[in-house]
């Protein structure tokens, strides 16, 4: 192994950045990240790494083209390189850092607190996950962190430019899926894809009922569109529909204050919260016991909690909706043609099937959401 120079540089990190193809060495720090799978360590040393090296990076004073197209790389062989924690050979990769950042700060979404949610403590499993790919939620709940194939990076390159246009368009606000970072992570000389996106459920109120809802009746719930993802050939996503019972969440806080009650007469400590409505890390605790003592039920803050919406005044039901259109990086190509007609075949011409052409698809949802919520 080769020893560090008298600058301190170790030269186990290279950085290449594509647009400029020049390699040079970047200090890096020795930190200690600790999780269970491999491919979630070197995505938080990868993370950590990039967040530090961007804010030594001056903001453009506006994004040019190549920006959607550039990347970042760091290459690590060493075999002492943080050994305990990492692996002894990965690579990291980073698309576009320039425009995620630039819509993370659209979204207002600090890049310190973006770091601390991916690093400070591993991710966590999100809900029962019936796929071979990862799932995971922020030991905070705040993000979401989703395996993804390399199609679908294509797929995220080819809307990136104007999904950035309709954000900055729209100011920030929008049902689509707040996308923060997008990664690759090499263990092995295997390739694992990631995006990072905003998570639509509360990081503090538990949401006791979930619907996604589709565009098909074959085989399906519902339907969902958009013109801004007409116009981009896109098919296939989903509402994602999340309710908390304001109600039922007194219900169980007047029974656990009871419980704690009891305990602090016995001299136990406090219960811990409940298991899917934050991280049992520390940091997770404690920032559910502080938001618990700065909203009441049924609160929350809408600058974190930005995909939610409260009931009416005087509705039947006091509840909480979470809402927002999920999978939205599915283009009607080639392989979706030929499946709208082998499925056309089976079920019929008039059948309701999900394999569509995209303005039929966005027609069908628009109609199937105008009735549900009518």
């Amino acid at each position: 192994m080769a020893s560090p120079s008298k600058s301190g540089v170790n030269p186990a990190v290279r950085l290449a950045r594509t647009k400029s193809k020049k390699k040079h060495f970047v200090q890096q720090k020795v930190e200690v990240f600790r999780a269970s799978h491999p491919v979630l360590s070197v995505l938080m040393w990868g993370a950590n790494h990039s967040i530090n090296d961007l804010s030594q990076v001056p903001v453009p004073v506006m994004l040019l083209p190549d920006d959607f197209k550039a990347n970042t790389k760091i290459k690590v062989n060493n075999h002492l390189f943080n050994k305990g924690n990492l692996p002894s050979h990965f690579k990291f990769k980073e698309y576009c850092p320039q425009v995620f950042r630039n819509l993370r700060e659209r979204f207002g979404i600090e890049d310190l607190d973006y770091q601390a949610s991916l690093v400070r403590s591993p991710p966590v499993k999100e809900g029962k996950v019936h796929e071979e790919r990862l799932l995971l939620t922020s030991y905070d709940r705040t993000l979401i962190i989703k395996q993804i194939s390399s199609e679908e990076v294509a797929d995220m390159h080819n809307i990136l430019s104007e999904y950035h246009e309709h954000v900055v368009i729209c100011h920030g606000s929008t049902m689509l899926p707040r996308f923060l970072g997008m990664y690759r992570v090499t263990v092995d000389s295997e390739d694992t894809y990631l995006i990072i996106m905003r998570n639509m459920f509360s990081h503090r109120l538990i949401v006791h009922r979930k619907y996604d809802l589709k565009g098909s009746l074959v085989s399906r719930e519902a339907s969902c569109k958009e013109k801004f993802l007409v116009r981009l050939k896109i098919m296939d996503y989903s509402l994602l529909l999340g309710i908390h019972d304001v109600e039922r969440e007194e219900e169980e806080l007047d029974g656990s204050s009871s419980e704690e009650e009891e305990d602090r007469e016995n001299g136990l400590p406090s219960s811990l919260p409940p298991v899917g409505s934050c991280s049992t890390s520390p940091e997770g605790i404690a920032g559910y016991m502080n938001s618990c003592k700065a909203f009441g039920p049924g609160e929350f803050d809408p600058l974190i909690d930005v995909y939610a919406i409260q009931s009416a005044a005087g509705a039947p039901q006091r509840e909480v909706y979470f809402m927002g259109l999920i999978d939205v990086l599915t283009q009607y190509d080639a392989k979706k043609k030929a499946a709208h007609a082998a499925k056309t075949v089976k079920h019929g011409a008039g059948a309701e099937i999900s394999t569509v052409h995209p303005e039929q698809y966005a027609k069908r949802f628009l109609e199937f959401i105008t009735n549900i919520f009518a």
